[in-house]
């Protein structure tokens, strides 16, 4: 399957919406609300990096890069997620691609390093790990994960944009 992965344009904006609500619909761990985060961060001018997936002209897949505060003052650590693909299009290797993407994009970001939260097994092939000195709260430790790209690692509380907390 040939992708094209591209930053998002205005028209893409519903299309991401509906993309996301479907991936997300039978997700055990999902609160459910991703597409609105995404609008979130969008409208708060914090979706620093919004990237999809097209396959023969139809959006397949979406990630997302937003800004993170650590309590430490560290700058330029940002957060990946939520990150979607179409239901019957998952397992075909499009989040991999998706993941690659935005993660190739981090250091011409200035990036000195990400965050994520979910799935330890699916994100440690990206280069994540647990650090036990970047915390979010709430959160058991194996499923909050992150990757150093310059600097040294920081020790801080995590705290995600308020678009995180968008419930419509």
């Amino acid at each position: 399957m040939t992708l094209t992965i591209r930053r998002e344009s205005a028209h893409d904006t519903t299309a991401i919406a509906e993309l996301t609500q479907q991936a997300f619909l039978e997700a055990p761990h999902s609160s459910h609300t991703e597409q609105f985060i995404v609008d979130a961060l969008r409208r708060d001018g914090q979706l620093s990096l919004s990237l999809v997936a097209e396959h023969d002209g139809q959006l397949v897949g979406h990630v997302a890069l937003s800004p993170v505060t650590l309590s430490d003052g560290t700058p330029d650590w940002y957060g990946l997620g939520p990150i979607s693909v179409q239901p019957d299009r998952q397992g075909q290797g499009i989040g991999t691609q998706l993941m690659r993407a935005a993660l190739a994009e981090l250091p011409d970001m200035g990036a000195r390093g990400c965050v994520v939260l979910g799935d330890p097994g699916y994100y440690q092939r990206f280069g994540f790990s647990v650090h036990p000195g970047l915390v979010l709260d709430g959160v058991p430790a194996e499923y909050f994960q992150a990757l150093r790209l310059g600097g040294d690692w920081p020790t801080a509380k995590v705290s995600y944009a308020p678009g995180f907390a968008a419930t419509a």
